[in-house]
C-alpha cells in the first residue's frame, strides 16, 4: 500500500506560511507544517511539527520524520528572518544563522523529499526569496542569502527537470500583516503609509497575494514552468526612480 503524498511548508505559524497552508489544504493536500511555534491552524489534514530550522541536527531529524510518514511531493520553503544592519554593523554570526535557515535547511528538506519525487516522477519545489535580493539598505546578510536561494533554485531546476520536478522562486516585496514586516515597519505607522505610496500599485502586499503565486507554481498542470523567479511586489522590483 502506497503512502499518502503531502506538501511540506516551513514557517507556518503566522503570516504568509499560514495562508499557504490554508490554500494547500483547500486544494486537497495533506500538509506538513514546520515552524518554531506550532500553528494555530486546525485541520484534519494538517500535521504540525515544531522545529527550529536554524538547528541543523533538528532539521535533519524533522526531515527524516516527515519523509518517513509521507511521500513529500511538494516543498515550500517559506521560513525566514531579516536581522537588519548597516554594513558597518553586519555580523558574521547573523550571516551564519541566515545561511543555515534560508539555504541549509532548504537543502536538507528537499534532499529528504527527493526519493519520493523521483519515484513518482513528479515534484514541486518553491523557495521563498525576497525583492530584497535585488539590494536594499541594511540587508547585507538577508539579501545575500535570499539571492543565494535564487541561484540554488535555478541550479536545482536544471538538475531535476528531466525527472518531472520543477523548482521555482517567489520573491515578495513589502507584505503587511506578517511578523517579519511589522518588526521593521510598525503597523498603521506613517512609515508604512509612505512605503505603500512609493510602490507602483500604491498599496502593500498581503499574504494572500503571495499564496496565490505559490498556488501557480505547485499546480500539477504547470510542469512547463521551472527555474523562474516571480516577484510579488506591486512593481517595486521594476524600479523606484521617478523622473
Amino acid at each position: 500500500m502506497s503512502r499518502p503524498t503531502a506538501a511540506l511548508v516551513t514557517g507556518t505559524s503566522t503570516g504568509i506560511g499560514r495562508v499557504i497552508c490554508e490554500h494547500l489544504l483547500a486544494a486537497g493536500h495533506e500538509v506538513v507544517a514546520m515552524s518554531r511555534r506550532s500553528t494555530d491552524l486546525q485541520h484534519p489534514r494538517l500535521h504540525s511539527m515544531a522545529v527550529d530550522l536554524g538547528d541543523r541536527a533538528a532539521t535533519a531529524a524533522a526531515a527524516r520524520e516527515a519523509a518517513g510518514r509521507f511521500d513529500l511531493t511538494t516543498v515550500v520553503h517559506n521560513a525566514g528572518i531579516i536581522r537588519p544592519a548597516l554594513l558597518a554593523d553586519a555580523r558574521l554570526d547573523d550571516l551564519d544563522a541566515l545561511t543555515e535557515l534560508h539555504l541549509g535547511s532548504a537543502i536538507t528538506l528537499v534532499q529528504a523529499a527527493l526519493p519520493a519525487m523521483r519515484a513518482r516522477r513528479f515534484g514541486r519545489i518553491v523557495l521563498m526569496s525576497s525583492r530584497g535580493a535585488l539590494g536594499l539598505a541594511t540587508r547585507t546578510v538577508y539579501a545575500a542569502t535570499k539571492a543565494g536561494m535564487i541561484g540554488m533554485a535555478r541550479t536545482w531546476a536544471l538538475e531535476l527537470a528531466p525527472e518531472g520536478i520543477t523548482v521555482n522562486v517567489v520573491a515578495p516585496g513589502p507584505i503587511r500583516g506578517t511578523e517579519m514586516f511589522h518588526a521593521v515597519v510598525p503597523a498603521e505607522s506613517e512609515r508604512e503609509r509612505k512605503l505603500a505610496e512609493a510602490i507602483p500599485v500604491k498599496r502593500l502586499g498581503t499574504p494572500e497575494d503571495v499564496a496565490r503565486a505559490v498556488d501557480f507554481f505547485v499546480d500539477p498542470g504547470n510542469g512547463f514552468v521551472t527555474g523562474q523567479v516571480l516577484y510579488v511586489c506591486g512593481g517595486a522590483s521594476v524600479g523606484t526612480i521617478v523622473v
